[in-house]
């Protein structure tokens, strides 16, 4: 049965990745109307499928790529000083070996990325001795290198983070929810969505639509647009593998390979070590996304020409895969194409509909801003950009505030572990005190599931931040997945049966 509001939206959004996310929170700060909605989880894909870095890409330098690096740059410390809780400075050793690319070149590139790069809080390049370094993993042939500065994200929550205060600003967001046909009704979009978890369809109306659906933005114009234009993007696939921790320090590996490639080794959630990335065509579904035998061994004997204590197929606790969905430029090489974003718009009328292709996940503010700068002279209506000194919900603080806020959470939550602590810090920021509250000690928390996560954090994260199953609470709003036992992930998928169970009577009996 279909439903329908008579609502007309100023934009509707399809896809709730980091750009959907971006421009509902732009949009709805500035007054507009806005509905997003995403077939499946928020962050779902590409956006939980990243290397987990905000950085300008110093390899795009040799691709002459200036302008998308420059933008990037300027972005670290904007996003840092609107995050700081999922955001923070890393610094990176790239090592040197006369196999590599020669010194003088790197250092004139990591100078131009140093130049580029609008500091005012990170560090610039220096020189480093791998002599002087304890907890040093690499191979004793690795005599010296560079170290410069980016920043890490947690990408999937970010994606989250946006999406909760374009709410708060009044936006409508709606997970699991596919929009399955876009027709033009002459006064306004008619869009029919049907809820994957219910099957229940509605019709929305919007005078904007805007194509936001990464990997699946050729699929939307083809399938839900009855566009023709639909070879837009090249999807490339980018894997990575996560092993038990490799080196005791914080600080991240940027490595050179035999190909011309590079790929990281990171610090990750405490106890690991994420080492990726692969560049290759995606010649299969959107929807069918994983890592291949032959990549997992090509990041294992990458990381191992560099690595002391090697590392083999056996040593992978957890991997991932996303789809890049890159603007289709006609680069011979996957690696090669364009990072960039590409918007189109096309006016019907009275109405309007956006396309994005291409882009990462350190730009997508700027991408926000640059959709409404179309939106607004559609409209009519032009409001105050705004999102560049503002700050995401939870890190209302300095840069540098992660250890005063582990301090006053230990004070009122003495009974939490200090793992708990850091995480709490690393992903809520002081959203933290909204899931715990008054609470004043671990029976208080209910239901115990393990590795520090407890029934109050759980029903938060269903109550304010949308999430269904055991996946989006364990891989995306969190990445406690990696460390849950496995009688904990029962207990969880049990608890959340009968929670859904019991919201859908209470909604009959409340229809009744």
């Amino acid at each position: 049965m279909n439903s329908s509001s008579n609502k007309i939206y100023d934009l509707l959004i399809i896809g709730g990745g980091i750009n959907g996310a971006g421009i509902a929170r732009d949009a709805a700060g500035r007054g507009h109307s806005v509905c997003l909605c995403e077939m499946n989880d928020f962050a779902s894909g590409t956006s939980s499928s990243s290397t987990k870095l905000i950085h300008g890409g110093l390899r795009y330098l040799e691709n002459y790529q200036f302008r998308l690096v420059q933008k990037s740059l300027k972005e670290r410390e904007v996003l840092l000083k609107m995050a700081p809780h999922i955001i923070k400075p890393m610094r990176f050793i790239l090592p040197h070996s006369k196999k590599m690319r020669p010194a003088w070149l790197v250092r004139i590139g990591l100078a131009i990325y140093d130049h580029l790069g609008f500091r005012k809080i990170l560090p610039g390049t220096s020189s480093v001795k791998f002599k002087s370094h304890t907890n040093n993993p690499l191979k004793e042939e690795f005599k010296y290198g560079f170290e410069y500065s980016d920043c890490w994200v947690d990408d999937s929550r970010l994606v989250i983070l946006n999406l909760i205060d374009a709410s708060n600003k009044g936006a409508t967001v709606m997970n699991y929810t596919k929009a399955t046909d876009v027709k033009n009704s002459n006064d306004f979009w008619s869009i029919t969505t049907i809820n994957t978890a219910t099957g229940k369809e509605k019709i929305l109306k919007a005078r904007t639509v805007i194509n936001a659906a990464g990997p699946w933005v050729d699929e939307v114009l083809n399938s839900s647009l009855n566009s023709n234009n639909t070879k837009n993007v090249r999807l490339v696939r980018g894997s990575h593998i996560v092993v038990n921790k490799l080196f005791d320090h914080d600080k991240s590996y940027i490595c050179q390979n035999d190909d011309g490639r590079i790929f990281f080794m990171i610090p990750f959630e405490d106890n690991f070590t994420l080492i990726g990335t692969t560049d290759i065509d995606h010649g299969e579904l959107v929807s069918n996304v994983q890592i291949s035998h032959e990549e997992k061994k090509y990041i294992c004997d990458s990381a191992n020409k560099y690595l002391k204590n090697e590392i083999n197929l056996e040593d992978i606790v957890w991997s991932y895969s996303g789809v890049r969905p890159l603007y289709d430029d006609g680069a011979t090489k996957a690696q090669e194409a364009t990072r960039d974003y590409i918007i189109s718009s096309e006016r019907q009328g009275t109405l309007l509909m956006i396309n994005i292709f291409g882009g990462k996940i350190t730009t997508y503010r700027r991408l926000a801003e640059n959709i409404l700068e179309l939106v607004e002279k559609f409209l009519g209506k032009e409001k105050t950009s705004w999102t560049e000194n503002s700050s995401l919900p939870g890190g209302e603080m300095s840069f540098d505030g992660q250890s005063d806020l582990f301090r006053m959470l230990n004070e009122k939550y003495p009974f939490l572990s200090k793992q708990t602590l850091e995480r709490l810090v690393r992903s809520y920021g002081l959203l933290s005190l909204n899931i715990f509250g008054d609470s004043e000690d671990l029976e208080s928390l209910g239901v115990d599931f393990g590795s520090g996560l407890y029934e109050k954090e759980v029903k938060y994260l269903v109550n304010e931040e949308w999430a269904l199953t055991s996946d989006d609470i364990l891989f995306r709003r969190s990445k406690l997945g990696l460390i849950l036992p496995e009688k904990g992930l029962k207990e969880l998928n049990s608890y959340l049966d009968k929670y859904f169970q019991n919201a859908q009577i209470s909604e009959k009996i409340a229809i009744t």
